[in-house]
């Protein structure tokens, strides 16, 4: 069954058609809320809005270890997570929609794997080589252009800690370091996800450039971010109808 995590401006799908709603408890803690279960072009589908339903919970205080498992609890084989970036790269422009292809994790004091306690179990080592899932990927790319949209194949996932925005300087640190694209959310989440054997895979919407470069030279244009997300999250609804049509094929 596929999973669809939502971010900033996707707290709720409105093309889907909702049969039930349930709260999971986990060993990890409660996860951002309840698991929404339902059909998107009569294909099952669950949702769970990464923030919580009314966007509460800032970044670094997600439960991404909760939010995982409940998914994995639940069946869920194949996740694929929205999120909204900053663009580093002249590529991705605001309104742009990135599936990228690696990490950078530059966060800190999050639990970020299942494996943090001592055990008579052998350390767990996973490869973490390729952080998103090929398949996936590509059927996420398949979907975005049956549904007569564009975006930018691949690119370098600078995960930071948030909640508060970069100086232009940390921006140029990441860009030397090959981040194409800056986010707060894209770990532990994909670690997580692998650790319990889901295939993984991220639709990234530019939402803003990011600090120090073009509209955000001297700062960050929040009164453009809305207006942006509003447009392109509207066409990230449809890649996800298709997105599902094909998965479920």
């Amino acid at each position: 069954m596929l999973g669809i995590i939502g971010g900033t401006g996707l707290t709720q799908l409105a093309n889907l058609e909702i049969t039930t709603r349930k709260v999971v408890r986990t060993p990890y803690g409660e996860p951002s809320g309840a698991l929404t279960f339902g059909r998107i072009s009569n294909h099952d589908v669950v949702f769970l809005a990464r923030h919580g339903y009314g966007h509460t919970i800032p970044p670094h205080l997600v439960n991404y270890r909760a939010n995982v498992w409940a998914l994995h609890e639940q069946g869920v084989t194949d996740t694929v997570s929205v999120a909204t970036v900053g663009g580093i790269h002249p590529a991705l422009q605001p309104g742009v929609i990135v599936v990228p292809d690696q990490i950078i994790d530059c966060t800190w004091g999050r639990r970020s794997t299942y494996y943090d306690e001592v055990s008579d179990k052998p350390v767990n080592h996973i490869d973490f080589t390729e952080p998103y899932s090929g398949p996936l990927r590509a059927l996420c790319m398949t979907a975005i252009a049956q549904a007569g949209h564009t975006c930018v194949d691949g690119g370098v996932y600078a995960a930071v800690q948030g909640p508060r925005l970069e100086t232009a300087a940390e921006i140029d640190r990441l860009e030397r370091d090959g981040a194409t694209m800056v986010g707060m959310t894209g770990m532990p989440e994909a670690v997580l996800a692998r650790e319990l054997g889901i295939s993984y895979a991220a639709i990234g919407v530019v939402a803003n450039h990011a600090a120090g470069r073009g509209a955000s030279e001297h700062g960050i244009r929040y009164q453009d971010i809305d207006t942006v997300l509003a447009e392109a999250m509207s066409r990230v609804r449809s890649i996800l109808e298709h997105l599902v049509t094909i998965h479920g094929s």
